[in-house]
């Protein structure tokens, strides 16, 4: 199947699994390939992304193999899903860079602010530390 994007998320952070299982339900089209990353058979190397560098930042693929980064891969998820509308202030110049730093500090702080281990402990089972 030829997907628009691929999606890759950490299924053991709640927020992010709540937020994925919406866009599931929304993803009618089945646009989007949604690959849980905290799933025990998700290699250490994706598509050229290590499971260190998909737990520090959000990552998604787009059909063309280009690969987009944090708010802008919920940006393109929504719009995939008929909802592009709620991303459009990432599209405006001030808010998208508040948004943005929004977002670094969501993702520099996730596991820590939902209750798990910081990335290193995380990855001592998972993934080698450079």
């Amino acid at each position: 199947m030829n997907f628009k994007l691929t999606f890759l998320y950490d299924g053991g952070c709640p927020l992010c699994l709540r937020e994925t299982n919406f866009l599931k339900k929304k993803d009618t089209k089945k646009f989007i390939n949604f690959v849980d990353i905290s799933n025990n058979y998700f290699p250490e190397n994706f598509k050229n992304i290590s499971y260190k560098q998909a737990m520090d930042n959000l990552h998604g693929i787009l059909g063309s193999g280009e690969i987009i980064f944090g708010v802008d891969v919920l940006a393109y998820s929504y719009e995939l899903v008929g909802l592009g509308w709620i991303y459009f202030p990432t599209k405006l110049p001030i808010l998208s860079n508040f948004i943005r730093f929004l977002y670094k500090y969501w993702a520099k702080y996730r596991l820590k602010l939902t209750g798990r281990d910081n990335l290193e402990k995380i990855c001592e089972s998972k993934c080698n530390i450079q």
